[in-house]
C-alpha cells in the first residue's frame, strides 16, 4: 500500500489550499486518517485527525481554518486550509492507520508567503 499525497503548493497568506491523499491498494480495517506537518527546522506535529466514524481532532492552531474530510469508499484523505498564515509554512504528511499497519504518504510542500 502506498498514500500519494497532492494539493501542495505556494500561496499567498489567506489563501487557501486542499490537500488528497490516496492510497493505492486495499487497507485492512482503517481505524483513523490523519494529517501531520514539519515546518522547517521543527518536529513533525498532528494536524488534525478523523476517525472511521467521523469524529474529528484539531491541533489548536489550525482550529477554525482547516477541515479534515474523507472518502471511505476510495479510501482517501483531504485536508482543507482556509486562511492560511506563513507559519502554516511545512512539509504536509498523511497518515492511515489501520488495525494490521499504519502508512505514511510521501509529503507535499505548502509554502505560504507574507
Amino acid at each position: 500500500v502506498q498514500l500519494q499525497a497532492f494539493g501542495g503548493g505556494l500561496v499567498q497568506s489567506g489563501g487557501s489550499l486542499r490537500l488528497s491523499c490516496a492510497a493505492s491498494g486495499s487497507i485492512f480495517s482503517i481505524i483513523a486518517m490523519a494529517w501531520y506537518r514539519q515546518p522547517p527546522g521543527k518536529q513533525r506535529e498532528l494536524v488534525a485527525t478523523i476517525t472511521s466514524d467521523g469524529n474529528t481532532n484539531y491541533a489548536d492552531s489550525v482550529k477554525g481554518r482547516f477541515t479534515i474530510s474523507r472518502d471511505n469508499a476510495k479510501n482517501t484523505v483531504y485536508l482543507q486550509m482556509n486562511s492560511l498564515t506563513p507559519e502554516d509554512t511545512a512539509v504536509y504528511y498523511c497518515r492511515i492507520m489501520g488495525s494490521r499497519a499504519n502508512y505514511w504518504g510521501q509529503g507535499t510542500l505548502v509554502t505560504v508567503s507574507s
